[in-house]
């Protein structure tokens, strides 16, 4: 966690940089016979090759990436090995359902491979990649109770921006609700002064809160069928949804 060089680029590439946008993943060993040769990290394989075949400079990938901590050792080591072999940096946020607590595949090697970042790992509060001037921020989920995804961003430390959050998005704060929502609303996204956000929890991907921003979330792959793809350029970005080579066995 923290600054990136991974080569010696100054400025965003010609045509903008293109960013590779999911979540909500779930992966987990108990539903390995859903996908094709019960391969449990199917999702998770559909999501990197993806980003490989669109040329992603960077994959964010906005929580939920693991159904629950208490997965075999097995699978979380083959997740690692998959996302070290990314061919690209790699982002994650940890959600409600992977939360930052001792057991979880964050603290037992998925964050160990030098080009997978995880947010609220380490003192930093976000991840900067300096040579495309470019600062991701996220609030991790550290633990199972509710808590407000985008509070208190920290000040810019980039000349570009994305934030990443886990969470359930209403227009303005409720005077009241009856259990943990992770709740984020339109002013919250503006307080990010994001140039995109990333956003995780809705299975359906989604824009969300009004031209004033650039907020969306992918959906889940399974039932989106698809990534985001980002092409961060001057002024607002262009986000378009890739479709996922989807099979079921």
């Amino acid at each position: 966690m923290g600054e990136h060089d991974a080569n010696d680029q100054t400025t965003l590439p010609a045509g903008g940089l293109v960013i590779a946008h999911s979540s909500d993943l779930h992966i987990d060993d108990a539903y390995a016979a859903r996908w094709p040769g019960g391969d449990a990290l199917y999702p998770l394989r559909q999501v990197v090759e993806a980003a490989r075949q669109a040329g992603a400079a960077l994959l964010l990938l906005a929580g939920d990436v693991f159904e629950h901590n208490r997965l075999p050792q097995a699978v979380v080591d083959a997740a690692t090995r998959l996302l070290a072999a990314a061919g690209c940096p790699v982002v994650l946020l940890p959600g409600n359902h992977d939360p930052l607590t001792a057991e979880s595949p964050y603290r037992r090697g998925v964050a160990e491979p030098p080009n997978v970042h995880v947010l609220g790992l380490g003192e930093a509060p976000s991840v900067v990649f300096a040579h495309w001037e470019l600062e991701v921020w996220g609030r991790a989920h550290l633990d199972y109770a509710d808590m407000a995804p985008l509070r208190e961003p920290p000040p810019r430390r980039a000349r570009w921006r994305i934030a990443i959050a886990h969470g359930h998005y209403q227009p303005a704060a409720p005077e009241g609700r009856l259990r943990p929502s992770w709740l984020l609303h339109d002013a919250d996204l503006v307080a990010a002064d994001a140039d995109y956000i990333a956003l995780g929890h809705w299975n359906r991907p989604t824009r969300v809160g009004g031209a004033a921003v650039c907020a969306y979330y992918s959906g889940s792959p399974e039932l989106a069928r698809s990534i985001n793809l980002v092409r961060l350029v001057p002024g607002q970005p262009t986000v378009a949804r890739l479709p996922l080579d989807w099979r079921t066995p």
